[in-house]
């Protein structure tokens, strides 16, 4: 069995607080994502959550990033949260063909995350994740059916046919059931591991092939929440034991508070040495 890769960062990078801190005293803006890609292997870009962004902006983020670097990408609220998965054809390929097409080889897991109200419905939830693109190819083709608020505004172009990878996160309790967890690997989406301080469910199911962490903190969430150098080792050691299950997998931060986030990430990736790094 071939062992898994990992990619470990943190959620976001442009933060007021890490200025002077993660980031270098004197650093522009323009250049902290050029400086943050150079300490993580990967980060969880969340603009796109709160609305579409422009192709010009995907292909900076692009061009500004090591070679070897990835982007999980957090999927529309407008999808997730508003619309609630309901009716959303034409939000899905308006997604696709906002830009993260262009990420090429960059493009990690795309990140859906379901508001805390949102229970767990089968038939709404299959009828969401079979519309679901599972290649560039398959991704092009539902943006090519973009909305014609899009016009102007898209990305239809593909450099090669890859994998698209999908995630989910839960935040109710009724997804906690073996029902969910065969839905997740009919479609092959992975469970979020989410790490909540005991606030949200905590899905720990191999459902595809490769992990999605999100990491917020061990015992209090934000703006306390942070973690333990023994918590660090905790997480090294659950995290080679699915890369030696031959899963790949994606592990963010997101105790941005006290400038915790890059910090923790860095130690992770220290701490598991060689098998940060991609083959």
């Amino acid at each position: 069995m071939t062992r898994g890769q990992v990619r470990i960062g943190m959620a976001g990078w442009v933060y007021p607080d890490w200025r002077g801190g993660f980031y270098p005293t004197g650093l522009t803006q323009k250049n902290e994502l050029a400086y943050a890609s150079s300490q993580v292997t990967s980060i969880e870009l969340n603009g796109s959550f709160y609305s579409l962004q422009k192709p010009s902006s995907w292909k900076s983020w692009r061009d500004a990033t090591p070679d070897d670097f990835v982007f999980s990408v957090k999927a529309p609220r407008f999808i997730t949260h508003i619309r609630r998965l309901d009716d959303v054809h034409e939000p899905l390929a308006n997604f696709f063909a906002s830009g993260i097409l262009a990420l090429g080889p960059k493009l990690g897991a795309i990140l859906w995350q379901l508001p805390p109200s949102l229970e767990f419905e089968p038939y709404l939830l299959e009828r969401f994740l079979e519309q679901l693109p599972h290649s560039t190819t398959d991704a092009l083709a539902l943006a090519q059916q973009r909305g014609a608020r899009m016009t102007g505004k898209e990305h239809l172009e593909i450099d090669a046919d890859r994998p698209v990878r999908h995630a989910l996160e839960v935040r109710h309790s009724t997804f906690a059931a073996s029902d969910f967890v065969e839905l997740l690997a009919k479609y092959r989406i992975a469970a979020v591991y989410g790490d909540s301080a005991g606030k949200w469910p905590v899905i720990d199911e191999p459902t595809t092939d490769f992990r999605y962490a999100r990491l917020h903190a061990d015992k209090a969430l934000y703006p306390d929440g942070w973690y333990e150098p023994s918590e660090i080792d905790r997480w090294a050691q659950t995290i080679d034991g699915w890369l030696e299950a031959g899963q790949d997998a994606y592990v963010y931060f997101d105790n941005d508070s006290k400038v915790r986030a890059p910090i923790d990430a860095m130690s992770l990736i220290a701490r598991m040495g060689s098998a940060t790094r991609p083959a």
